[in-house]
């Protein structure tokens, strides 16, 4: 059985790792080594979430075995008692039986477990992954390029890493007391890497204590939840302006090396390279410009400049993707919102969508959440689920912190998640003791790892669901996974007194703190930062609380969303005015879409006959004409027919969106598409 709930665990961590690389990042475009590494560090990491809470029942399973071992305990019974409570007969001993947990893990094979599961993920976080950022990240054209330019640009990180551990090496070699050994030395490298991932620990989860619960309690609130869009959306239209404009002002530069750069120049393979990581409308744009340039000589570019454009494409045809993705969501989420405010004041209990074509959802989604169940979920239950979500993240927060600043006391015992695992452990109740594991380890990594998916460093490392992150940002999470799983593991173990090194308590140890070795050796840590570092949660929480980190983001320029701001107030304003903007161009598109529907049922035959007509007449007038221009030959019985006509290049003509054109300032504009936009729809 106890195997069988290994290779369970194992099989369900795999699949849910598979799913959140699959929705953040692009199985098919990006590169296998990348995925590869970001799989793994992300695995590896929920492994040691999964299987913690095993290890702790499988000790204590083992700690009782040992105490009857040691100190037998029977119990007594005693038979045919009388009146006055004396036994007839001697009483009976009955050794007191230690019940093997149902996941039982046997000897020997968590040590192994963990030792290949933490020495790999230290492996990935400290060597492996910064690497293959670099490597990631490079412009050059060949592997060999790629290689040579991550060790140049890595060559100070890792020369600190060797520095430090120089430094380690001479301290343990000079101490009076201590053996210069490798498994002390060992020690001594785990307690500097967990102590770096305490740091980072601490802080993130003073914020998401705070944060997570109120959250949910603001978002049972749909007038909060659609200010807060409309402001979301003001940023990012800023933000998708600015991707736009970058992503043009690289496509200059690429069209100005590639009308340099001849098809029999030893550097034009290095431009289709550069031209491949082009969207494709630029790319058709570029080479009509080169079959209408007459031969300009311009300056050459160097094979080093190559690189650095290349680098720049690939960072550009990226932010553009991610922030046109990022835009698209946020749009659907305020329409869906004022949907939601729509329907509250409806008196009709059915939820009506404004843009029905846009939701599609398989048949299970349509026969289980009907209009109907829609409405009552969005407009009654939904607020009231919410908000109880709210109250009981606010009781595991309240119970984290209370424990955080207590877990030192063994006597009396404070910390609430070590009595109830105590009371547990005494009525052998491994189901219980395993959940209350699960379910606080799993409170904490939601409380760091949301954290995590939520941060955002300039744009330079964000984390976009829809296959839109980048490579550089899934192997900076995959990092950021490594170094803080083991010490919030290590961490939760101390608010459970399952580590010695903290409680000083004589008991068997967990197979995946014995892999840390004994802390003892750095006393100044394990006694002093260990211990009171983690009070400062509750300052952190109290900060979080007040927005302080938000209000002084906003001093310095970077907007928040704070209620009572102004410009706060200046930004929803205008995030408004852009969903109306949004709302009417989707209006028209979608009346658009209908009166060509209908121009199509009433008038289809008739029109494609005319339409090859008119365009073979038009070719043959027009041999040198770069655009075929289709004509109408056929006769009109009314002016219903001429009004739909012009509505539909009304329509089309007056398209914002296409990403191949530019305005008076320096901005493309594709004839080709205006072309296919307008005549190939008609």
């Amino acid at each position: 059985m106890s195997g069988a709930v290994l290779a369970v665990v194992v099989v369900v961590v795999f699949l849910l790792t598979i799913y959140l690389l699959q929705r953040y990042g692009d199985l098919r475009k990006q590169q296998r080594m990348v995925l590869l590494g970001t799989l793994l560090s992300w695995y590896l990491c929920f492994l040691i979430v999964f299987i913690l809470p095993l290890d702790v029942s499988t000790t204590i399973y083992r700690q009782c075995v040992l105490d009857n071992a040691n100190h037998p305990n029977p119990v007594t019974r005693d038979f045919n008692q009388t009146d006055d409570n004396f036994s007839v007969y001697p009483t009976v001993s009955i050794p007191k039986v230690c019940e093997e947990p149902w996941s039982y893990i046997p000897d020997g094979i968590l040590p192994v477990f963990w030792r290949v599961v933490y020495w790999t993920s230290q492996f990935l976080t400290w060597l492996l992954l910064p690497f293959m950022q670099s490597y990631a990240r490079s412009g050059a054209f060949s592997r060999i390029g790629k290689i040579k330019t991550a060790l140049i640009e890595n060559a100070i990180y890792y020369g600190t890493y060797l520095l430090i551990f120089i430094s380690l090496l001479i301290y343990v070699t000079a101490h009076p007391k201590w053996q210069f050994t490798w498994t002390e030395l060992q020690t001594i490298g785990i307690t500097a890497a967990n102590t770096w991932g305490l740091f980072l620990l601490v802080l993130l989860l003073g914020y998401g204590l705070v944060e997570i619960p109120r959250s949910y309690w603001r978002s049972s609130s749909h007038v909060y939840l659609l200010a807060k869009t409309h402001f979301k959306v003001a940023k990012m239209a800023t933000e998708k302006a600015a991707a736009e404009e970058n992503l043009a002002d690289v496509m200059e530069e690429v069209a100005g090396v590639n009308e340099s750069v001849r098809y029999n120049h030893s550097l034009r393979k290095y431009v289709d390279i550069i031209l491949t990581k082009c969207p494709t409308e630029y790319q058709e744009e570029m080479g009509r410009n080169v079959e209408s340039s007459h031969g300009e000589q311009s300056i050459l570019p160097t094979k080093k400049g190559l690189i650095h454009l290349h680098k720049k494409v690939i960072s550009a045809v990226q932010r553009h993707s991610r922030t046109l993705v990022q835009w698209s969501i946020l749009v659907e989420e305020a329409i869906h919102l004022e949907d939601v405010a729509k329907s509250q004041s409806s008196s009709v209990r059915r939820f009506i969508h404004s843009f029905p074509s846009a939701h599609h959802h398989g048949w299970i989604h349509r026969l289980i959440f009907s209009p109907t169940a829609e409405w009552y979920w969005e407009c009654v239950f939904r607020q009231s689920f919410y908000r109880l979500l709210a109250v009981l993240l606010c009781i595991l927060s309240a119970a984290v912190v209370w424990s955080e600043c207590t877990f030192f006391s063994t006597h009396p015992i404070l910390s609430l998640f070590a009595v109830f695992v105590q009371m547990a452990e005494k009525q052998y109740n491994y189901i219980c003791i395993e959940m209350v594991c699960f379910v606080s380890i799993l409170f904490l990594c939601v409380c760091v790892y949301s954290q995590v998916f939520r941060i955002r460093v300039f744009n330079y490392y964000i984390l976009v669901p829809h296959h839109q992150t980048d490579a550089y940002s899934l192997q900076f999470s995959g990092m950021l996974f490594c170094r803080l799983t083991p010490p919030l593991c290590l961490n939760f173990l101390g608010l459970i007194h399952m580590d010695s090194a903290i409680s000083h308590q004589d008991r068997i140890q967990t197979s995946y703190t014995s892999i840390m070795g004994s802390m003892h050796l750095l006393s100044f840590i394990s006694d002093g930062f260990y211990i009171y570092y983690p009070m400062l949660i509750l300052l952190l929480c109290f900060a979080s609380f007040y927005s302080l980190g938000s209000r002084c983001l906003n001093l310095l320029g970077f907007h928040q969303y704070i209620t009572d701001d102004d410009w706060t107030s200046d930004l929803v304003d205008e995030g408004r005015e852009l969903i109306r903007r949004e709302r009417r161009k989707r209006q028209k598109a979608e009346a658009g879409e209908n009166r060509r529907w209908a121009w199509r049922e009433q008038y289809g035959a008739q029109g494609a006959t005319g339409r090859t007509r008119a365009s073979y007449t038009e070719i043959k007038d027009n041999q040198n004409s770069p655009v075929t221009q289709s004509g109408w030959t056929f006769t009109r019985r009314d002016g219903e027919m001429e009004e739909q006509h012009r509505g539909l290049l009304q329509d089309n003509s007056s398209d914002e969106d296409s990403p191949n054109r530019r305005s008076t300032g320096g901005r493309y504009l594709s004839l080709s598409a205006s072309r296919t936009d307008i005549f190939g729809d008609v």
